[in-house]
Formats: C-alpha cells, structure tokens, sequence
C-alpha cells in the first residue's frame, strides 16, 4: 500500500515477544496487544503504523552471520498486513536489530510501504557487539522482489556509536546518496529521547531536500519546534500510557500530538 503525498506521523505498534525470544508468552498475546495499540493510534488519528519485534529484546544482530529467526519476518508479516487492512493506513516494518533482509521479506508480503533499518551503511558499537551496514545486500534483495518498498536509513541510530571519526555532513551526505535509502531518520541518544535540533538542522544543510524523518522523541510539547523540520516521523513512547514504552498506548496521548502536530505546520488530511 503506497502512501498518500504530504507528511506521515506514523505511530509504532511494539510487539510482544515472539516465538523464538525468551519472554514469549503466547502468539494470542501478541495478536491481542497489537490489534489494541492499533485501534488507539488510530483512533486517535495518525496516519499509519510502525510495526517492529521490540519485545525481542536482547537482539540477534540481524546480518548475514546473526539472522533473526524465522518466526521474526513471520509475525511481522501476519500482524503487519492484518492491521494495514483493518484500519486502511499504511505500514512500515522495523526489524531489530538490524536485520533488513528480514524486514524487506515481511514488507513484501504485508505490503507495507517502507521499512527502518537502523545501521544502513558505516560500522556502529551497540549493545548487540560491532554492527556493518549491507547496504549492498538490501538493495539487491529489494530489487530481487521486485519491491517499491522504501528503504528509510537511520543517521547516528540510538543506542548505539560509531565506531570510526567522521564529520558530520559528509557522513550524512553519503548516507543519503551512496546507500541508496529514500529517507534518513534521526533520532535521540536512546529510545523515546529527541532529536537535538543543532544536528537535526546541520543534516537538513548538508543533505538539502532528501526526506529527513524523526525517529523518536517527537512530542505535543516540542511539535512546534521538531514538526516543521521534518518529512515524517515515528513516534512511540510518548503515546503510551505515562510515556512509558511497556504501558499500552493512551490514544488521549494520540489525540493531544496530533493535534500539536496539526497546529505546527501543513499534515495530510486522513
């Protein structure tokens, strides 16, 4: 399902443990969880869903050597599609850690309309060891499926450091015309933390008009001041009860961003 032109306030769906991760409980758990925090993002008017195994956690690397197992791109899938076409909003799929293989294959089936991968290109040090980008990889599988799946790339993702120097707007520059991603996304130093604005503004300089998209941290408080910068954004902790990322989403929360949102600059009408 493609997106409609203007700008996406996209909210994320965090499943539960699957199958294969230590937490798992039951795939009705998963279901029953997804399909609330779905009904209170829309319900409380975004445009769309990030769907991504975020009770996974400790992560398989998710490159050539350290896959996610095939549950992963499984659920992903079946979650994915079941709400695209319940509520008629597009979706993106975020496979953590990294594995955008993975997430390419669920979005071919779901038929979402982009997928996040968090190290694209360069070498980053996360709390899962030394993570490479295989841009090279993803891009041939992508063209493999035949897919119109866009690739979103994360600049200098959370939780994570680069493992070599670099300067700033040659490495977002780079990023954006060599890896052969539709976005970048830019994000706080962890999950729910925001952008600062000083980098945010120093990428926009340095990559132009290529989309730049929020990927955390986005608030009814800071709106005014984030929204204009951006061309899209991801948004979860901040819409869960008590902004708390194991809370169930509070679509009161919803409601009250995008409503910040709305008053701070041009969204496409749902």
């Amino acid at each position: 399902m493609k997106p409609k032109p203007g700008k996406p306030l996209l909210g994320v769906v965090h499943l539960r443990a699957l199958p294969s991760a230590s937490r798992h409980v039951s795939m009705d758990e998963v279901f029953a969880w997804a399909a609330r925090d779905a009904e209170a993002l829309a319900a409380g008017g975004v445009d769309g869903f990030v769907i991504e195994n975020f009770g996974d956690a400790p992560f398989h690397k998710g490159n050539a050597a350290d896959p996610v197992c095939p549950d992963v791109p499984a659920a992903l899938a079946v979650v994915a599609r079941e709400l695209r076409l319940r509520h008629d909003m597009p979706v993106m799929i975020n496979c953590l850690r990294n594995d955008g293989i993975a997430a390419l294959g669920a979005a071919a089936v779901a038929g979402a309309a982009w997928v996040r991968v968090n190290v694209m290109a360069s070498t980053y040090v996360t709390d899962q060891g030394v993570i490479e980008g295989e841009a090279a990889r993803l891009c041939a599988y992508r063209k493999r499926l035949g897919s119109g799946t866009l690739i979103l790339a994360d600049f200098l993702v959370k939780h994570a450091t680069p493992m070599a120097p670099f300067d700033l707007a040659p490495a977002a520059r780079d990023l954006a015309e060599r890896s052969g991603a539709s976005g970048l996304v830019l994000s706080g130093a962890r999950t729910g933390e925001p952008v600062d604005e000083m980098r945010l503004d120093a990428v926009r300089s340095a990559v132009g008009d290529f989309p730049i998209w929020l990927g955390s941290g986005l608030t009814a408080e800071n709106a005014a001041a984030l929204w204009p910068r951006c061309d899209g954004a991801i948004v979860g902790t901040t819409l869960k009860r008590g902004s708390r990322v194991d809370e169930p989403v509070d679509r009161r929360r919803v409601a009250s961003l995008v409503a910040a949102v709305r008053a701070a600059g041009k969204r496409r009408p749902r």
